[in-house]
């Protein structure tokens, strides 16, 4: 895949998020558009692959966004990069259900790694951003946590980097 046309997303879980699973709050609904919106922007600047963490919350948020543009520009592809084997064994059914939709759904699937250990979902994320070319985070600003992280690893390696601030939606 051509870099300078791949996008990769971060984000927070719902627990970080201020509707936490309730995706009918009208602030997760503006949000998903907002992510839609940014999706479709990238799009529009040449990206056609996308690459996915798969965990709960945002990053499927954007695997659903990349889906649906996806019925209407043939050229994308979904890439859903799994940090180990057992990533949504622990997950609530309905959610599980919806892993595997996607996954169903995507192009590419990659395992970082077989089995689970501290590091791996810090893996998944470096091997995202060490493959594009342009990140799009919805982040809040807390300066911790995975999504800082990648965040800070994509700012290193010269990312182009499409914030999408959390607070924004809170209101």
């Amino acid at each position: 895949m051509d870099r300078e046309k791949t996008c990769c997303f971060t984000g927070h879980r719902p627990d970080k998020l201020p509707w936490g699973e309730e995706e009918s709050d009208p602030r997760c609904v503006r949000l998903k558009r907002a992510v839609a919106q940014a999706v479709e922007g990238a799009y529009v600047s040449g990206v056609r692959h996308f690459i996915t963490g798969m965990a709960r919350g945002i990053d499927l948020y954007c695997a659903e966004a990349v889906l649906a543009l996806r019925e209407a520009e043939e050229d994308i592809t979904l890439e859903c990069a799994r940090p180990c084997e057992t990533q949504s064994d622990s997950w609530p059914e309905g959610e599980r259900e919806r892993y595997r939709s996607i996954l169903e759904r995507c192009d590419y699937e990659t395992l970082v790694q077989h089995h689970y250990d501290r590091f791996c979902m810090m893996r998944r994320n470096r091997y995202m951003v060490d493959r594009s070319g342009l990140l799009i985070a919805v982040y809040n600003g807390v300066p911790k946590g995975g999504t800082f992280q990648t965040l800070a690893y994509a700012m290193k390696k010269g990312l182009a980097v499409h914030t999408i601030d959390l607070e924004d939606f809170c209101q």
